[in-house]
């Protein structure tokens, strides 16, 4: 994950004055100074301090004589939701997509980024951006609980699957995070994000059956009063998939796995990826009787485990409960699966309660949801 700026150089006025002789090829320009983040000249109990990047004023002489200033902006890593290259590179184009939609606004007149050879590159004809990657051979993970739920039993090949999920993570998780306050945003975004508990409940249609609005919003509270409780553990950052569910996870013909789609950039509390693939045994097997007796029991029990038995744990079971809160309220969410049971929905909801009410959280909890 990138925390340098977007303009690494000490000093980028040549590029800077390509750039805007290409961009207006009859100009010239005749000063470039650098703004600070407070406007004015005032050195007060109002001076402002921190601002979200770097500024130049840019002025730039016409063949007719006449002058017109423009404002160069980079974007600078911070605490406040630009920590990622990916955070930044959308604040931009943000701008450049509403500065026009706003009366009396200044103007977007370019968007670009700052190649590796500190060239610029205008993006200001771009649409949609695209990613290409390679394929993983194999069937995804959720082929097997799949077949697991079907079957009502486990196959030889399904307890070292599972041991070789838990071995993963283990070391993926042995790295510890590096960027300073990325914990506090990895909580915040649990909570908060589009993509967190926040953006998932309201993606809830209001007649859900299992999930009216008024448990939605008490488990909401719940959560949020977990994000207060998590925020200070900095030290509880690692390395992290992001997104460590069946449909992300492949495996050729015995146990070795690619990955797909990391997400939340890649660092975050290990309780995120722990939660998100174990909760996955109990939701597999809530609609086929028996399955978890016969197979997703000796999964669960055999994960945590082995996951739980490596020294860098310690603390996990205190961490879980929120994120085991938004894994559960994506799979009982009609819009990411449809086909999920009013029995299946209330038993995970009722799952997360007990969790979110308790101090820490206990893996031997699932069995009272088959009990």
């Amino acid at each position: 994950m990138s925390t340098q700026t977007v303009l690494p150089e000490p000093d980028p006025s040549r590029h800077i004055r390509q750039l805007v002789e290409a961009i207006m090829p009859d100009a010239r320009v005749v000063e470039i100074t650098p703004l600070g983040p407070d406007g004015s000249s005032s050195h007060d109990l109002t001076e402002k301090a921190a601002g979200y990047g770097v500024a130049r004023r840019i002025t730039v002489a016409g063949p007719d004589g006449s002058t017109q200033r423009l404002v160069f902006h980079t974007s600078t890593a911070n605490e406040f939701g630009h920590e990622r290259r990916a955070d930044r590179a959308a604040d931009m184009l943000l701008a450049f997509d509403t500065f026009g939609s706003i009366p009396s606004h200044v103007r977007a007149v370019d968007v670009g980024s700052l190649t590796r050879d500190h060239r610029f590159l205008s993006l200001r004809d771009a649409g949609e951006f695209y990613l290409l990657t390679t394929y993983a051979e194999g069937h995804v993970y959720a082929t097997d609980l799949r077949r697991i739920a079907r079957e009502r039993r486990a196959l030889p090949d399904d307890l070292p699957r599972c041991e070789a999920l838990a071995r993963y993570l283990i070391a993926l998780h042995g790295a510890p995070g590096a960027q300073p306050g990325t914990y506090r945003r990895a909580v915040r975004d649990l909570v908060g994000h589009g993509e967190g508990i926040f953006g998932i409940i309201d993606g809830y249609p209001d007649d859900v059956p299992g999930a009216p609005p008024e448990r939605l919003q008490a488990i909401e509270r719940r959560c949020v009063a977990w994000r207060w409780k998590l925020r200070g553990r900095d030290r509880r950052l690692a390395r992290t998939h992001g997104d460590f569910h069946p449909f992300n996870i492949v495996f050729d013909e015995g146990s070795d796995l690619t990955l797909l789609d990391t997400s939340r950039g890649s660092q975050g509390d290990p309780a995120d990826d722990v939660t998100c693939l174990a909760i996955n045994y109990i939701f597999f097997a809530l609609d086929a009787p028996g399955a978890w007796q016969a197979g997703f029991r000796a999964l669960w029990r055999r994960f945590w485990q082995v996951y739980l038995g490596w020294s860098g744990a310690a603390g996990l079971l205190e961490a879980a409960a929120p994120f085991l809160a938004w894994r559960a309220l994506v799979l009982a969410n009609p819009r990411w699966y449809p086909a999920v049971t009013q029995r299946a929905r209330g038993a995970l909801l009722t799952l997360v309660e007990r969790a979110l009410d308790a101090e820490r959280f206990d893996p031997d909890d699932a069995e009272r949801v088959f009990a």
